[in-house]
C-alpha cells in the first residue's frame, strides 16, 4: 500500500469516526434527551438517560482514539512534515478527545452517582450539585461538538489539497 493510500484510508477512518461522534452528540442533545425528559416520568427518564450517556461516552472516547491514531499515522506518512493545517486539525481533535475523556471519566460518573443518591436537579444540596455537574456536562458537550466540527472542516479541506488530487503527491 502506498503512503498516499495509507493517508487516504486514515483520513476516511478519522472522518467516519468524527462523523459518528459529532452526530451522536447532536442527536442525543437535540432530540433524545429533550424527548425522553419530556415524555417519560422521573426518575425513569433520568435512569434511562444516564445509561444512554454512559454508553455514548464509551463510543465517544473510542471515536476519539480512532481519530487520534488516524491523525498520527497520516502525519507519519506526510512527505513534508506537519503543516499548520495539520497542527490545527490535531489540536482540535486532541481537545475534543480530552472533552470526551472528561465527560466519560468524570462528569457522567458524577452525575450517575448523584442520581443514584436521589438527587433531583435544583432541589436540595445534592440537586444543586447535580445542576452544577449537568451545566459543566452541557458546556463540555457543546465545546466537544464545536471542536469536532472544526476538525471535520479542516480534514475536508486537507482532502481537497494536492495530496489527494489526480497527479498530486503520492507520498
Amino acid at each position: 500500500m502506498t503512503p498516499a493510500r495509507i493517508k487516504l484510508a486514515c483520513a476516511v477512518a478519522a472522518l467516519l469516526s468524527a462523523g459518528v461522534w459529532l452526530g451522536g452528540i447532536l442527536v442525543l442533545g437535540a432530540i433524545v434527551a429533550p424527548t425522553v425528559f419530556r415524555e417519560v416520568a422521573m426518575p425513569a427518564s433520568a435512569d434511562a438517560m444516564t445509561h444512554v450517556f454512559v454508553s455514548f461516552d464509551r463510543l465517544a472516547m473510542s471515536a476519539a482514539a480512532v481519530v487520534a491514531v488516524a491523525e498520527v499515522v497520516r502525519m507519519r506518512f506526510s512527505d513534508a512534515g506537519p503543516t499548520r493545517l495539520d497542527v490545527a486539525r490535531l489540536a482540535a481533535a486532541t481537545l475534543a478527545g480530552l472533552c470526551a475523556i472528561v465527560q466519560g471519566l468524570w462528569l457522567s460518573p458524577a452525575i450517575v452517582g448523584l442520581h443514584q443518591r436521589g438527587a433531583i436537579r435544583g432541589l436540595g444540596e445534592l440537586g444543586l450539585e447535580l445542576e452544577r455537574f449537568h451545566a459543566w456536562s452541557e458546556r463540555c458537550g457543546k465545546t466537544e461538538a464545536l471542536l469536532i466540527a472544526v476538525f471535520i472542516g479542516l480534514l475536508a479541506h486537507s482532502l481537497s489539497t494536492r495530496d489527494f488530487q489526480p497527479g498530486g503527491s503520492t507520498t
